[in-house]
């Protein structure tokens, strides 16, 4: 075994985790047969694993029934369980520990999970909230995403939590990439994930060692080119990629991220599909926008 795959099985958080979509029948039941092939072709086109039960994934408007399919589809689709990393967000903690449960049960390597959100919660909640949710016994990458949780996982919060042996790892989506250096400060021991496409290149830089990622949904084996690259500070080849793809990168921290990579998908040749309600599909501007950024890259022979 070479001291890189020790390390991945070490650390099953690190690389290129793809925060999936969810394929809809047009009755918008889940087609889990599509999902499957969906996560092995992910797999097969350079991407280290996948994030299943994320905003991207629609969770919210999962049954429970089917939130835990989706995680067995997951892992048996993988291969490779600790390439699954389940979204466990709850509104609740006890329910938060219990899907996190279900993951483990499942096979998942580890779970992604956001802070209290029902509410603005102070620091001494966030803790207990993490803190209970780790007795499940499953490595726990924390989400920071200020801006729809309005709890701000900091870097001295987040360094708390990784004291407490709650986290192993931060999604880090707040979009301000001066944090990544706090965090390095503060809590060393703290892997740093990308969480917005649109910083990639500049988290890269600053040390992240994955990337929860969206847009390779559509363009897997592109996006793997140019996170090697960026974590390998070889800027000749990501940076002409990341100015290649940027206008599409930034849909992923836009409200309408799921329609926009669903329809690059469609473009592309994948199925993208359906989104459940409250979202409905593109129209108009929108449409266009992301069909012409999308098209772009196909055209310049970014896949």
């Amino acid at each position: 075994m070479t001291a890189e795959s020790t390390a991945s099985r070490n650390h099953p958080w690190r690389g290129i985790m793809v925060a999936t979509t969810l394929p809809l029948r047009d009755d918008l039941s889940v087609d889990y047969d599509a999902y499957a092939e969906h996560v092995a072709w992910l797999i097969a086109n350079g991407c280290d694993g996948v994030v299943p039960n994320g905003s991207l994934g629609e969770y919210q408007t999962l049954t429970d029934e089917e939130r835990a399919r989706v995680v067995r589809t997951a892992v048996a689709a993988a291969g490779d369980g600790s390439r699954v990393m389940p979204g466990v967000a709850a509104y609740g903690s006890a329910e938060s520990r219990r899907w996190a449960e279900q993951a483990a049960e499942a096979g998942a390597g580890s779970v992604l999970l956001l802070p209290p959100n029902a509410f603005r919660a102070d620091e001494s909640a966030v803790r207990a909230h993490y803190s209970e949710v780790a007795k499940a016994g499953v490595p726990i990458v924390a989400y920071n995403n200020p801006h729809d949780t309005k709890v701000d996982l900091t870097p001295a919060l987040l360094a708390q939590l990784h004291r407490d042996g709650s986290i192993v790892a931060v999604k880090e989506f707040s979009g301000d990439v001066r944090r990544a250096y706090e965090i390095a400060e503060l809590a060393p021991g703290l892997d740093l994930l990308i969480g917005a496409d649109d910083v990639l290149l500049e988290l890269a830089l600053a040390g992240a060692v994955g990337w929860i990622a969206g847009y390779p949904n559509a363009l897997p084996a592109t996006c793997a080119t140019l996170y090697h690259a960026a974590v390998a500070g070889d800027l000749e080849t990501a940076l002409p990629l990341y100015k290649s793809l940027h206008s599409l990168l930034r849909w992923d921290s836009k409200t309408e991220f799921v329609q926009a990579i669903k329809l690059s998908m469609d473009i592309a040749g994948r199925t993208g599909g359906a989104v459940r309600p409250p979202r409905f599909p593109f129209t108009g501007a929108q449409e266009a926008s992301v069909r012409a950024a999308t098209e772009k890259a196909l055209a310049e022979g970014l896949k």
